[in-house]
């Protein structure tokens, strides 16, 4: 069983941050990274295959909005675990993208896998 990742891709500092973190979790094995645009938008084949799949999601949210997670309920899929970013402190304008802060959702992904 793979984890599907789901990461805030947003034009923010923190989302840019969640998405490197998601992109290294998928690189180190840790799941495979999935697009939520295409959640969003509703693709059937995608929608049809996250449905029927026994897989945990892991959404990384980047700020408070909570888009990831939002959008995954939403959509009517039930997200497994998720990290988010101002939960560790990372402001949303505030927070330079830094290979620490990376590693550090990296790590916090990683405690319960």
């Amino acid at each position: 069983m793979d984890q599907i990742i789901f990461a805030c891709s947003g034009a923010a500092d923190v989302g840019e941050i969640a998405d490197l973190a998601a992109r290294r979790l998928a690189r180190e094995g840790a799941g495979k990274m999935h697009c939520i645009t295409a959640v969003g938008a509703g693709v059937d084949s995608f929608m049809k295959w996250y449905r029927q799949s026994n897989d945990p999601i892991l959404a990384i949210d980047g700020c408070a909005l909570a888009c990831a997670s939002n959008c995954l309920k939403q959509a009517g899929l039930n997200v497994s675990r998720s990290v988010s970013l101002d939960a560790l402190g990372f402001k949303k304008g505030e927070t330079p993208v830094t290979e620490y802060r990376v590693a550090r959702v990296v790590a916090k992904a990683m405690e319960s896998t």
